[in-house]
């Protein structure tokens, strides 16, 4: 637990036991900050917060859905943010927040035990060290969360940026691809597609949670809406281009199933010339090597007839098969 005063000034660390005599001093107000939930934190969120009930199970369990929720005392929002993973894998990175009056809480929701600790508190450490070099001055918590936020939108708008430079690469193999092992490159294509609309998805949630507390009259202010509304804006253009690099990204996809399918279907054309080109050898084969036809001796113009059929047949066959187009 970090436990922090933010004022004209700058900041300040502060120790826990300090937190309620904190937000009693009036001269800034407290970022708590939680990067993992314990039954201190819980403590805190309850008896010092007055979190509901739900508010604390939230934070202690995964959301795997953004949401807003108003209290008397504050709002509670929980946002996420992707992280990719290994083999086309993209984590969700959950952020919950606590907006209140005079004090903002953010919690560092559950984690994959494979995702390192610094990697959840990217985007409050970014925050913490722009109001330590003087960068950045939040006047109240509301302006808080919404810096942290729009860092969460922009880890998501690099998550788009990210699959949108390795696009060109793969429409190039694409181009190039002699369709030797075309399920190596389709299983790329289909991992990015999975990597870009995860982080539209999640864009697209927070979006429609913003749209939502920038209509709050009852219990957010001015300040806190235009905020609101100004991230809901951020959001929306995150999805934006994402639904243009996806409508990009299912092109390549439809181009490539598609120049595969017609491969195969021409593989399977000439096979089946094949095997019609081939049918009555075998049939005319097969009768000849019945035991209900026993010879003593080869019949030199019955064989010659017979190859001659045979010829003559396939022959037939691989015309008509021409003129079907089919080779």
């Amino acid at each position: 637990m970090r436990v922090s005063l933010v004022r004209p000034d700058g900041i300040t660390d502060h120790a826990p036991a300090e937190l309620e005599s904190l937000l009693r001093r009036g001269d800034g107000f407290v970022w708590v900050d939680l990067p993992e939930v314990d039954e201190e934190a819980e403590a805190v969120l309850s008896g010092v917060f007055h979190a509901h009930p739900m508010v604390v199970r939230a934070c202690r369990e995964r959301t795997f859905v953004p949401t807003v929720h108003a209290y008397d005392e504050h709002v509670f929002i929980v946002v996420h943010a992707p992280l990719a993973g290994e083999r086309g894998h993209v984590h969700s990175l959950e952020l919950d927040q606590l907006v209140g009056v005079e004090y903002l809480v953010t919690v560092h929701g559950p984690r994959n035990p494979v995702v390192a600790l610094e990697e959840t508190t990217t985007e409050t450490e970014q925050v913490r060290e722009r109001i330590a070099a003087g960068r950045f001055h939040p006047a109240d918590p509301a302006e808080l969360s919404y810096a942290v936020v729009s860092a969460v939108a922009r880890r998501q708008g690099a998550a788009v940026r990210a699959v949108a430079n390795r696009l060109p690469a793969l429409e190039l193999r694409v181009m190039n691809s002699d369709f030797q092992r075309p399920e190596e490159l389709l299983e790329e294509l289909f991992l990015l597609r999975h990597e870009l609309l995860v982080a539209r998805t999640m864009a697209a949630q927070c979006h429609d949670i913003y749209a939502r507390l920038a209509n709050l009259d009852r219990v957010t202010t001015e300040q806190t809406r235009r905020l609101a509304a100004d991230l809901r804006e951020q959001f929306e253009r995150t999805r934006s281009v994402a639904d243009g690099e996806s409508q990009f990204l299912f092109g390549v996809i439809e181009l490539y199933q598609t120049r595969v399918t017609t491969k195969m279907t021409l593989a399977m054309e000439r096979l089946a010339v094949i095997a019609a080109i081939t049918l009555p050898v075998t049939a005319i084969a097969s009768v000849y090597g019945m035991n209900v036809i026993v010879n003593d001796r080869t019949h030199v113009g019955q064989l010659v007839v017979v190859v001659v059929v045979m010829l003559g047949i396939s022959l037939w066959l691989l015309r008509w098969a021409r003129r079907q187009g089919w080779w």
